[in-house]
Parts: structure tokens; sequence; C-alpha cells
């Protein structure tokens, strides 16, 4: 009896770890190689080659797209601040891999294997909190090096501003970057995952963000997504995160179906929010197949909030115009006003000294008829 009751409570344990840990499992998966990254990818840009980097992929989107800036926030997390992307791709080339940029086609993106909540440099200092992607070949030690390379990848907002949803809104001129960066200091705080044997850089301590924002930080938990995708919803990021195993990639070679040249790349000025390149189409799952209305509803509200930036700062302009030519018109009336009294002041003067001429001429010719009374008196 005892040794039955012995077997089924091992039986009984056994099962019920397996049933409690699912999730553990699941995140441990490596039988998965770039060919995800390749097929996944594709429907929302190219993929070409280049000496330096291999496979590079250039997404489809508009002169304005930076990374880890356009259409996204960030959230804290257990692994540091981590950025949600708003395109249905974003699971991807924000958490893995490296972003560069090309002045010809814009920004591209290299793969990598290791998956982190962001891969970028921060800095704070004078006021600002500040990010710049981290180009590839870049390492966690390296990023806190004093060098912060093109000041135009940076993005920085007022530190009272940082964690909003809608971040975009109060990006600092880039104008402004080298004179914060110049002013600002590498923030070096990092995170170690165990489980995948990484370190990540967290960015900013908690505490000091919500004493500069002075509003609380909620604690997003992060779990793992089976499906290519992601979704924010009540305080939880459900994203694919998969461990990738380097050994099936040299056995498999994977490779993107089409590789374009990238003389044939359109280049990035000539975009428009609602750019789409020529591209082979990927058959995807029947849950992706909304992604791309959804990435062009999203395009279509970059567009309306640009006209709207747009029309505010022509609204600006005229305002500006408005009060230069009042302020010209106030000028030219004070310097109307100084003539008028220099004028008057000028006649007055020019009386005052006809009087005392006059006055003069009488007191000499007053004078000259006594002499000659005098004179007249005498010969008689």
């Amino acid at each position: 009896m005892k040794i039955r009751f012995k077997i089924l409570l091992a039986l009984f344990i056994l099962f019920g770890s397996a049933t409690l840990i699912p999730s553990t499992v699941s995140a441990q998966q490596s039988n998965v190689s770039f060919q995800v990254f390749y097929d996944q990818l594709s429907p929302y840009g190219q993929w070409s080659s280049t000496p330096d980097y291999g496979y590079i992929w250039i997404p489809d989107v508009g002169p304005e797209f930076s990374p880890y800036s356009t259409n996204g926030s960030w959230v804290m997390t257990d692994y540091g601040w981590t950025w949600v992307s708003d395109y249905s791709w974003g699971w991807a080339p924000f958490h893995y891999g490296r972003w560069d940029f090309d002045n010809n086609f814009g920004w591209f993106w290299v793969p990598d294997y290791e998956w982190g909540p962001s891969w970028v440099t921060w800095r704070r200092g004078d006021g600002y909190y500040g990010w710049s992607p981290m180009r590839p070949g870049i390492s966690v030690s390296m990023s806190f090096g004093n060098e912060y390379a093109d000041v135009n990848r940076w993005n920085f907002v007022r530190d009272r501003d940082f964690g909003r949803t809608n971040i975009s809104r109060y990006y600092v001129n880039r104008r402004d970057n080298d004179v914060i960066i110049r002013k600002s200091s590498v923030i070096n705080n990092t995170f170690n995952d165990n489980k995948r044997n990484v370190t990540y850089i967290a960015g900013p301590r908690r505490d000091d963000v919500q004493k500069y924002t002075r509003r609380s930080i909620n604690n997003v938990s992060v779990r793992d997504n089976p499906n290519p995708g992601q979704k924010l919803t009540n305080n939880q990021l459900e994203i694919y995160r998969p461990q990738f195993d380097r050994n099936n990639d040299v056995k498999q070679r994977p490779a993107p179906s089409r590789v374009s040249d990238v003389k044939d790349i359109v280049p990035a000025g000539r975009r428009n929010a609602n750019f789409k390149q020529n591209n082979v189409q990927v058959q995807q799952p029947k849950q992706q197949q909304s992604l791309p209305a959804e990435t062009k509803r999203q395009d279509q509200v970059q567009v309306q909030q640009k006209q709207q930036i747009e029309s505010k700062k022509q609204d600006q302009i005229q305002v500006q115009q408005k009060q230069q030519q009042q302020q010209q018109e106030q000028k030219q009336a004070v310097q109307q006003n100084v003539q008028v009294k220099q004028q008057a002041t000028t006649t007055v003067k020019s009386r005052r000294l006809e009087r005392q001429q006059n006055r003069a001429n009488n007191q000499d010719k007053k004078g000259r008829n006594k002499e000659n009374s005098t004179e007249t008196s005498g010969k008689h």
C-alpha cells in the first residue's frame, strides 16, 4: 500500500510540475534559426546584403523613421526599461540585433541572437534623459565609453517627461543634442539575466525617474508569446522572444527568399509615410493577415499627426510674423514721435533765437538813435 502511495505521489508531482511550468519550457526552446527573421520581416521591408554585416533589413517606412523613437514608448519591466513598439514587426528589430544608418537608404537592421528589453545607450544630465541605438558590434561594456557617435542618433526628453506613453511629443529638437550630450553622462545601470546568460542595459533607475517625473512608475511583467508578435495589456507584455541555436544557422544556412541589391533600394529621402517597396510576399499564419492593415492605419495616423504638426508650425509662423509686424509698426511710430519732437524743439529754438536777435537789433537801433539825438543837440 505504501509503495502504491509513493508511486502515485511521484506521478502526481511529475504531472503537476509539467503543467505548472509550460512557459519556462517554451522560453527555453532552442530550435529556432534566423529563418524566422527572414520570413516574418519580409512583408514589411527588403532584405539586402553588405560586405560588413551580411544580410540586413530595411523597413518600409518614411524618412522620418528612427529606431526606438518612432511609434513606440518605454515601459519598466524586471529587465529595465523596455521598448514597446507600435509596429506589428517591432517584436524583432527592437529586441534582437542592432541598428545602423546609411546616408542613401536610411536606417537598417542587422540580426543577432540575443533578446533584450532594448539595445540602446542611455545618458542623463542637465535635466534631460537620452538614448541612442547601439551600432552593430557594440557590446554593453563598449557602450559605456565616452564616445557617442553621431549626435543626430540621439533622442532627448526632459527628465520630467520621461516614461510618458506619448513620448514622441516631448522630444527635444536634435539641434540641441550636442550641447545636451556635453553636459550629460552615461547611465551604466545593468541587469543580469541568469536564465539567458545575458547582461542588459537597464537604463534610468526607477527611483530616479519617479523623483524627476513625480509619477508612480508601474512595473510591466513580461510573458512569452508562442507566436511572432507582441501585445501590451493590463501591465503585461506578451512578446515572442525565442532563444536561438547558433548551430542551426550553421547546419541549415537560412537566407531570405529574396535579396535586393543595395543599389535598387529606394533612398530614404524619396519615401513617404505610406511608402511600400516591391518585395516578395511570404505566406503568413492566419493571425498575421490583419497586420498589414494595422500598419497602414498606423501610417495614416502618422500622416495626420505630421499634418497637424505642420499646421501648428504654420500658425506659429503667422503669429510670429504678425508680432514682428506689430513690433516694426511700433518702432516706426516711436521714430516718428521722436522726429516730431525734434522738429518741435528745433522750431522753438529757432523762434527763441529770432526773438533774441530782434531784441538785440532793437537795442542797437535805440542806441544809435540816442547818439544821433545827442549829437544834434550839441550842434545847436
